[in-house]
Parts: structure tokens; sequence; C-alpha cells
């Protein structure tokens, strides 16, 4: 069950009003038999391995709580990092056998090839369960917690089962942090309309990014990428830029429903996205982009393997495994891995080229506050994520050809031919109109965001005629211009088949 399907908008409404009406203590196994159903939408089966999943995570925290119970210091620690052993090999074990087995087997297929070794590919042609990464990695950072002493094991089964299938974040995140999640299960979420209202707005524009922004973008970019090979080097460069807001408005998109549709309900998600174009160098894009992928990354596996406290060589190759596992995270193939190490590597360089940079800002006595600066620092970061997410999108020998094509290294097109570049992509006059203005729209929203101004805040003080202009304009644009209805196949959001 999408949340761009006419499913949802039945489930979702049915879901808020017996919530609000059933008695606060049975609140939570009626939310828990309604993630599970919105869960079991796509493979009614797979739902036993998020049960499994549940179980394991569930049964391992409870050991390690009873572990805390033991006097002996040594003994303690060894049964503990047993029991986290334990957890992640079932739980990682799962998770590779259903998204990189196949992948595993052919990597380990052509290195025996390079050793003149034949050996026969085992294919498993399995459906990757959707969402298996995201409940995984909350559920272990759970555990993770439980292990540090962080927090306190979870004993109630159905409230923790609830924490990892909470139906709004159980696809695309945010990944849940038990220590802000789990109580809010046993807080007591009354009726407030503001808060309802507030959760709406959210959603509102959340529907305006898939609908109207990411749907019309995928058109345009879709049909250029699929056909790389007749297109103009003008043409690609257009697709790439404009893939940087698909990508980004499908993932905003997804996770201010998520965060919309929990507030409706009264709980709280961490924010997701902070303004992430507008960063300053790609160390900053990554702290304001998947927040909740970034900081699970930073606090479970960075941190784990030394940060920066072992010195800089070693934080440099913290960093790059960081990323690296980052793009196996995403996906099973090479093309995420090099997306994964671009990231990495531009942070490594980054930092070794911060010295010469300090320098040239003194020699040349640049204001690092002015804002051309910052602009120019800005585009510069903008042009490096857009360069991996060209290899994000596409396998990596494509990838690197659009990107000849676009730095015009290619003979067999001109880069640029005049009168049908935009045509050619699929962007009629009207489309392009369209894309123009919702991109406005957008670009308004980040730019209020990052100066800190709250618009749902700004639009509710407003008076009556006017918030309700607002909302209505927002509504019929989304009806009007938004891709939907007959003949539409709600599309998958991307960060899904992660």
């Amino acid at each position: 069950m999408l949340f761009n399907s006419l499913e949802f908008m039945i489930f979702f409404p049915i879901v808020c009003l017996a919530y609000y009406v059933i008695p606060h203590k049975v609140r939570y196994l009626f939310l828990l038999a309604c993630s599970y159903f919105f869960y079991m939408c796509w493979n009614p089966t797979y739902a036993l391995l998020l049960l499994t999943s549940t179980a394991v995570t569930y049964g391992c925290g409870l050991l390690l709580g009873a572990a805390e119970g033991m006097t002996d210091e040594k003994k303690k620690n060894v049964r503990k990092k047993i029991v986290l052993a334990l957890t992640f090999l079932i739980n990682l074990g799962i998770l590779f056998f259903f998204k990189y087995f196949n992948f595993a087997a052919s990597t380990l297929v052509r290195v025996l090839g390079f050793a003149n070794i034949t050996m026969e590919q085992p294919v498993l042609d399995l459906v990757l369960p959707v969402g298996i990464s995201f409940y995984t990695f909350q559920s272990l950072g759970y555990t993770m917690d439980v292990y540090r002493n962080d927090i306190k094991p979870e004993k109630n089964f159905f409230k923790y089962a609830l924490f990892v299938s909470f139906f709004p974040q159980i696809v695309s995140g945010p990944i849940g942090r038990a220590k802000s999640l789990l109580p809010q299960m046993d807080e007591k979420h009354p009726f407030r309309f503001e808060q309802v209202r507030g959760g709406l707005l959210l959603m509102l524009y959340g529907y305006f990014q898939k609908l109207v922004l990411t749907e019309n973008l995928a058109m345009a970019v879709n049909n250029v990428f699929d056909t790389y090979a007749q297109r103009t080097g003008f043409q690609l460069l257009m697709a790439s830029l404009l893939y940087a807001f698909q990508i980004y408005c499908d993932f905003a998109s997804y996770s201010n429903l998520a965060r919309g549709a929990a507030q409706v309900m009264g709980f709280r998600l961490m924010e997701n996205f902070n303004v992430p174009y507008f960063s300053q160098s790609v160390a900053e894009f990554w702290r304001r982009w998947h927040i909740s992928l970034s900081s699970w990354f930073r606090d479970y596996l960075y941190i784990p393997l030394g940060g920066n406290r072992k010195g800089k060589l070693r934080k440099h190759i913290n960093i790059i495994i960081v990323f690296l596992v980052s793009g196996l995270w995403h996906g099973a193939s090479g093309h995420f891995v090099v997306w994964g190490f671009l990231n990495g590597i531009y942070q490594v360089i980054g930092e070794w080229m911060r010295p010469v940079k300090k320098w040239l800002v003194k020699v040349f006595r640049v204001n690092e506050d002015a804002f051309s600066h910052k602009l120019l620092r800005g585009l510069f970061t903008f042009a490096l994520i857009d360069v991996s997410w060209i290899f994000f999108r596409n396998p990596f020998i494509p990838s690197l050809k659009i990107l000849f094509r676009i730095a015009g290294l290619n003979t067999d097109t001109y880069w640029f031919t005049w009168g049908n570049n935009l045509e050619a992509m699929g962007l009629t006059a009207q489309s392009r109109n369209l894309l123009v203005v919702a991109l406005g729209v957008l670009l308004l929203a980040e730019i209020c965001q990052y100066k800190k101004i709250c618009l749902t805040e700004w639009i509710t003080k407003q008076g009556i005629w006017l918030r309700w202009l607002i909302y209505f304009a927002a509504i019929f644009g989304i009806l009007i211009f938004g891709v939907y209805g007959p003949g539409y196949d709600a599309s998958q959001f991307i960060y899904a088949q992660f």
C-alpha cells in the first residue's frame, strides 16, 4: 500500500478515526494490527520476516538486560558480546540472503574467472521484501542501544513490535531511535486540532512534492537517461540536474508524509532532511540529507570503528568504509558502491585541501561570510553531489558514457542542438512552465526552512479567509497538476526498494 494510492486514502482516515475512539490502553495493539496489515498489502508472506527480525531483537534485548545482573564483569561482557553478535548475524544474514546473495554470487564468479576458474552462478529468484533495510537497521539500533545501556530493554513484546513496524515509517523511514520513539508508545495522545492540522499540512506538502514534482520530473529524466546513447550533452546535463530534484522530492515527500501521518496520531518522528542542497560542503550535505541513516552510520559504525579518535589517516579510512557500506545498503550493485565511494572520497579530499583553502582565503582576502562566496561554494557542492547522483541512478558503464557526453568528449553527437532539446526530453511548453513554477514553490519553502521560518505556523496565524484560500489552492493545485488517476500506476517511492 503506497502513500500515493487510493487504498491509503481510505485506510488512513479510518485508522485515525478508530485510533482516537478506542481506549488508550489498547491503542498500541490496534496500531500494531494496522501496521502489519499495511505491510502485508505488499506481500503477506514477508510479514514473517518482519516478525522474525522483531522476535530476534526483542529476545536479544531481554538477554542483554538480564546479563546486566551478573556480578562477574568479565563474564557479563563476554555474554553481552555473544548476544550482540548473534543478533547481528541473524538479522544481517536475512538481509544478505534476500538483498545481496545474487550480487555476492556474481561477484565471486567474476573474481574466480580472473583466476581461470569457471563456476556456474547460483541465482535466487526472490522479490526483495519492501523496507527490509529500514526495519533491520531500526531493530539493530535498538539492540545496540540496549547493549550500551543507553536504554532499558522493552518488556512488552507488542509495544516493541509496533516500534519496529509502525506503518508511517516502515517502508522508507525515517529510521527511528528507540530512545525517542519507544516511550511514545506509552504516551496518551488526545485529539488536538492544531496537532492534526499541522500533520495534514505536512502531508499536503509531501503530496505536492511527490505527485506534482517527482512524477513530472520522472517523465523527463527517465525519457533521457533510458536512451542516453541518442542524447546530446545538454540534454543529459539537464536530466542530471532534474534527477537531483527528482530523488530529493521523492524521498523528502515520503519523509514528510510519514512524519505528517504520525503527527496526526500524536507521534513525533525525526526530521530526515534539512535543506541539503544549501550545503557548503559534501560533509555538511550528509548532515542534512537522510539524517536518520547518516546519524545511524555515525553512531553505530563510524564511532565504533574509531571515528576521528585514532589519527587523521584512520579517520579518513573510517569515512571511506562508512560510505562504501552506505552504498551497499542502498543496493546490491557496483554503481551504488561507486556512488558511496565518491561521496566518501569527496570528504577525504575536502579535508586534505582545507589548509590550501585557508591559505587561498587569506592570500586573496576572501570574505567567507559574503553571499557570493557562499553561493559559489554551494554550487560547487551541488555539482559534486549531482555527479554522484548519475552513478546512483545508472549502471557504472552507462554513467561513465553519460559523463563523457556531458563533458563533450563524445564525437557521435553535438553537445547542443538548437530548437528541440527540451521537447526531445519530453518537456512540452506546458510541462516546462509547470516545473518552473513548482520548483519555484519548492525553492521558496526551502529558503523559509533555511531561515528557520515555519510556514505551517505562518499559515495557521493568518485570517480564516487566507488560510482556507491557501488550503484550497494547494489541494486543487495537486488535483489539477499532479500525476495520478485512471491509467496511472501509483509509482513506488525510490527508497522503498532499499
